[in-house]
C-alpha cells in the first residue's frame, strides 16, 4: 500500500498536520512515537493555547487533540521511526522491521531540551522544574526563579521571567556568559536579574513542587542551598532529526530549513512542521499553525503530481 502521506511525529504540529489531512481525505499515518504527543506530555497547566480560558493539562489537550484526528480516520502507529529514504517520488519511511511508503511526507518530530541529567530535576519536572518560560512564566508571579545556563536561551528565558517573578537567578557554571552582547547588556541591566558564577545545580529540593536547590561552586566545591519557587534549565535545545541526516537540508544544529512557503524542505514532496525546524517560537500554538500550512501544501503537491 502507497499512503498518499506519512506524518512523523504526535505533538502539536504533526496531530494538527493530520487533522487538516484527514479532513482532506489523504488517509494519514501517523508514526507517533514510542512516546506520543511530544513535549506537552511534559508540562501541567496550559493557559496560552486558544480555546481553553480555564487553562487544560498538557496531556489532556494532546489526547483530545489525538482524538480529533482519529474522528476523521487517521491511523497511528505507536512507535519509534528508525529510518527514512526520501529519494525518488515514493517515500519511505521505516519503522522496525516494517517500512511504509507514501507519496509525501510530513516531519513533525519536534526537538527535546537539553537536561541536566540529575534525577531529581526530572523528579520535579512539571512541578517546578521547566524548560520554556514563555510556556510557564506566568505561573510564577511574585516568586523567586533561577535560571540554569549561560547562553542566549538563558539569558532570552531570564527576561521573560523579570515580567512576573520578583527574583531571577542566573546560574552559570563559568564565570562569563556566552550569550551574545546585546542579551548580556540587557541582563546586567535589569534590576530583577542576579548572577551565581561558577556554579552547577547539583539537586533539586522539595516535596510536592520545587522549594530549594542545592548549588556547587566548580572551583572550590562549596556546596550551598537557595530558596526557589522554580527552576528553568535552559542549555539548548536538540531537534529530533538523527534519522533524516543526509535525507534534508539541515542547519549546523540540525534544524531542518524550510525552503519556501515556511514548510517545504529541498526534497519534492517531504514537508517540514514545528519545533523540527523552528529555534525561535517553540510554541504549542505556533507549531500547530505551520503543521496545518504542511498538510494543505502536501495535498496541493498531491493535486499538482496526479498519477
Amino acid at each position: 500500500m502507497i499512503y498518499k502521506t506519512i506524518i512523523i511525529g504526535s505533538g502539536p504540529a504533526g496531530l494538527t498536520a493530520a487533522i487538516y489531512a484527514a479532513r482532506a481525505e489523504l488517509q494519514p499515518l501517523v508514526i507517533a512515537g514510542a512516546m506520543p504527543g511530544g513535549q506537552l506530555m511534559l508540562t501541567t497547566e496550559v493557559e496560552n493555547f486558544p480555546g481553553f480560558p480555564e487553562g487544560i493539562m498538557g496531556p489532556a489537550l494532546m489526547d483530545s487533540m489525538r482524538k480529533q484526528t482519529e474522528r476523521f480516520g487517521a491511523t497511528f502507529i505507536d512507535q519509534d521511526a528508525t529510518g527514512v529514504s526520501f529519494e525518488g517520488v515514493i517515500k519511505k519511511v521505516t519503522v522496525g522491521a516494517e517500512t511504509y511508503e507514501a507519496k509525501t511526507v510530513i516531519i513533525a518530530t519536534g526537538a527535546s531540551a537539553i537536561w541536566l541529567g540529575i534525577p531529581s530535576e526530572q523528579k520535579f519536572m512539571g512541578h517546578g522544574v521547566g524548560s520554556c518560560a514563555t510556556c510557564d512564566g506566568f505561573f510564577y508571579k511574585n516568586k523567586k526563579v533561577l535560571v540554569i545556563g549561560g547562553g542566549d536561551t538563558a539569558i532570552e528565558e531570564a527576561l521573560f521571567l523579570t515580567k512576573y517573578a520578583t527574583s531571577v537567578i542566573i546560574v552559570h557554571r563559568r564565570n562569563a556568559l556566552r550569550a551574545s552582547k546585546i542579551q548580556q547588556e540587557k541582563a546586567f541591566a535589569n534590576p530583577k536579574i542576579d548572577f551565581l558564577w561558577d556554579t552547577e545545580l547539583v539537586e533539586v529540593l522539595g516535596d510536592a513542587k520545587v522549594s530549594a536547590a542545592k548549588l556547587k561552586n566548580v572551583k572550590t566545591g562549596e556546596l550551598t542551598q537557595i530558596a526557589a519557587d522554580g527552576i528553568f534549565v535552559a542549555i539548548g535545545h536538540n531537534p529530533n532529526t538523527k534519522i533524516f541526516q543526509g535525507q534534508v537540508t539541515m542547519d549546523e544544529k540540525g534544524y531542518i530549513i524550510p525552503q519556501k512557503l515556511q514548510t517545504h524542505t529541498n526534497r519534492e514532496g517531504v514537508f517540514v512542521a514545528g519545533d523540527v525546524s523552528d529555534h525561535r517560537y517553540r510554541q504549542a500554538i505556533s507549531a500547530a499553525g505551520i503543521g496545518c500550512m504542511a498538510a494543505m501544501d502536501a495535498e496541493k503537491y498531491l493535486e499538482t503530481h496526479k498519477d
